[in-house]
């Protein structure tokens, strides 16, 4: 099975157990590089260097690029609601915003990494920070139309951040304890994850062996190219496991 699906990685521990069965002491394969990076080699890198010895200490990232894309944008002065219309407009949002916002999509991904590591984590296990204030429900637009309400609130923590140099990213974190975080955070200027292409996704994993210096992984995390990209790379993996002569 390759798939770009994140509810099998993600979903009931039994049944990921079941899969995971399967493919290791059965004659099916299971390969979803894009579950969390489209086409970024975040999964192969993460069992690179578990098969070859490292400890994991600790995995970071931005594994939004809706998310990336408005906190890239969003500056003083603006509208945040008017952003999330604009980037629904465009076509980088779901069909309904609030998929994206409420942050399960990023809790799916990290669930995922935490399982390769061997951590048993379900969705529930993950502290997460939902940007879909309480009480906005309805429609998707009378969830937009009163978005605007929440203009002041976010200004405000973007505010904050710049006051301090730095600015607010959604991220994620997972450490090797199984403590698992999804939130919007203030980074200082110089992070890593501050200084992004517009839809960027990054992974830093800090390891035994990238203790000092985080090995990092970065680029486009969405879209049809790469995503089919990387369901293509799974495929030629199978394939080469099966014996064919690529």
């Amino acid at each position: 099975m390759i798939t770009p699906n994140k509810h099998a990685g993600s979903g009931p521990i039994e049944r990921y157990r079941a899969i995971r069965e399967r493919h290791e002491n059965g004659p099916a394969r299971w390969r979803f590089e894009a579950t969390v990076g489209a086409g970024l080699p975040v999964i192969q890198t993460l069992r690179d260097l578990i098969d070859t010895g490292d400890t994991v200490l600790r995995i970071e990232g931005i594994f939004s690029g809706t998310l990336a894309y408005l906190f890239n944008r969003y500056a003083p002065g603006m509208s945040f609601a008017e952003l999330v219309r604009e980037a629904r407009a465009a076509g980088y949002t779901e069909p309904d915003p609030r998929d994206d916002l409420s942050g399960m999509d990023v809790v799916r991904k990290l669930v995922i990494l935490a399982r390769e590591m061997g951590q048993e984590l379900t969705i529930e296990d993950v502290v997460v920070e939902s940007l879909v204030p309480d009480g906005l429900g309805g429609s998707v637009d009378d969830f937009l139309a009163g978005l605007d309400r929440f203009d002041a609130e976010m200004a405000d923590r973007l505010q904050r951040a710049m006051d301090n140099d730095q600015v607010l990213r959604y991220v994620a974190s997972l450490d090797h304890r199984g403590n698992a975080r999804v939130a919007l955070e203030a980074l200082p200027n110089d992070h890593a994850f501050a200084n992004l292409a517009l839809t960027d996704n990054v992974v830093a994993f800090t390891t035994e062996r990238y203790r000092d210096n985080p090995l990092i992984v970065q680029g486009p995390g969405a879209g049809p190219e790469v995503t089919a990209a990387g369901v293509f790379a799974d495929l030629l993996r199978v394939a080469s496991h099966l014996g064919a002569r690529l």
